[in-house]
């Protein structure tokens, strides 16, 4: 059975249509997925991510047992900043990438909720003697997101803006209307945002006030039909679709979570000698897709007649006004401009272009109908 968000009810009175979505049932859309995809790229929109596990770490030895952990060095971010990581195998291939919250005393750690038994299972095999406690705090708070270009403008309403934390990962505790949460500056759709980590007995409140103050900013409450466009035009991979166990670190474009400098990790040993080696065979890469129907992920893509990569994931995108995807393709095949093909099935072939990641549109938001 699905699990479900604290929010049911307020989605419900929104409208919303529900599916499950990785195990959890949240709202597909609220009746328009393009003029909630439309918000989020114009003005702002409001999503929610409960299928986020968080963790709290304390203890003295907090920072050397996480620092072991995570492909990432914890050692650059001082109290209210945050860093993206990722945690590895011996093998070097990825169990979850997580994002770390630095403050005085404790680190926040939250990680795709579906992943929470393997993370936490992970995490108690490699504590031994450290002075370490480890809460899961996912019932106890759940993110609700604020994304778009008038995000900023839309928290002033509620907090400041010489409060708000200013760069990417930033954050800090704010009270917020009566209500002590941490607020998060991160882009979920490669539009600015906030995410707020709200008590759970809060939450709900807390969502019906933003609903009725968003709405004077043409705000939507964002489904994840709408989300999975955003976040695959802003080249944004996502744990369970474009990235599992099966992936070493260095094939999913996310190099802004390893650290070559940090020293010893797990998984660290097979990171460097990929690095010294100077390439791994496949890489998460853009696609912009001919005809009209996204591929299914899975589909297959092709140089002439040579399989040289798979599909992950694919929306219609309004920005290019075409299917585009993600996939991993051969490093032979992954030069800007490339022309491969990509079969759906065993009938149909469309062509396809290799781009860069995150897609650049040509069209400005403004200009989508």
């Amino acid at each position: 059975m699905s699990k479900q968000s604290p929010l049911i009810s307020v989605h419900r009175g929104n409208g919303a249509i529900l599916a499950d979505y990785d195990g959890w049932s949240l709202p597909r859309h609220f009746g328009n997925p393009h003029e909630e995809y439309l918000s989020v790229r114009r003005a702002v929109g409001l999503l929610d991510f409960s299928n986020r596990a968080i963790f709290e770490f304390t203890g003295a030895d907090r920072l050397s047992y996480l620092q072991g952990l995570i492909s990432n060095d914890l050692r650059v971010a001082s109290s209210g900043e945050g860093i993206y990581a990722a945690f590895l195998s011996q093998q070097g291939k990825v169990l979850g990438d997580c994002r770390v919250l630095t403050s005085d005393d404790r680190f926040i750690v939250d990680i795709w909720e579906p992943l929470k038994p393997k993370i936490f299972a992970h995490l108690h095999r490699y504590l031994v003697a450290d002075e370490v406690e480890i809460a899961d705090l996912s019932d106890r708070c759940a993110i609700l997101s604020i994304q778009g270009p008038k995000s900023e403008t839309l928290l002033e309403e509620l907090l400041p803006r010489d409060q708000q934390p200013q760069t990417n990962l930033a954050h800090s505790i704010a009270e917020v209307g009566g209500v002590e949460m941490r607020i998060c500056r991160y882009s979920h759709t490669g539009e600015d945002g906030f995410d707020l980590m709200i008590p759970l007995a809060d939450v709900e409140s807390m969502a019906r006030e933003l609903t009725e103050i968003a709405s004077t900013y043409s705000a939507r409450w964002v489904g994840t039909d709408a989300y999975e466009i955003l976040r695959i035009e802003a080249g944004i991979p996502r744990y369970g679709a474009d990235i599992t166990d099966d992936n070493l670190i260095l094939e999913t474009g996310l190099t802004h979570a390893v650290s070559f400098n940090k020293g010893c990790y797990l998984g660290q040993e097979v990171v460097e000698r990929i690095r010294s080696r100077g390439h791994v065979n496949k890489n998460l890469t853009g696609l912009i897709i001919g005809g009209k129907k996204p591929p299914p992920a899975g589909s297959k893509i092709l140089s002439g007649e040579k399989e040289i990569g798979t599909v992950t994931s694919s929306v219609y995108s309004p920005a290019f006004d075409s299917p585009i995807a993600l996939g991993y393709v051969h490093r032979d095949h992954r030069s800007r401009g490339t022309q491969l093909l990509v079969r759906y099935d065993a009938e149909l072939l469309v062509n396809a272009t290799v781009t860069e990641l995150p897609f650049t549109a040509t069209r400005p938001p403004e200009t989508l109908t």
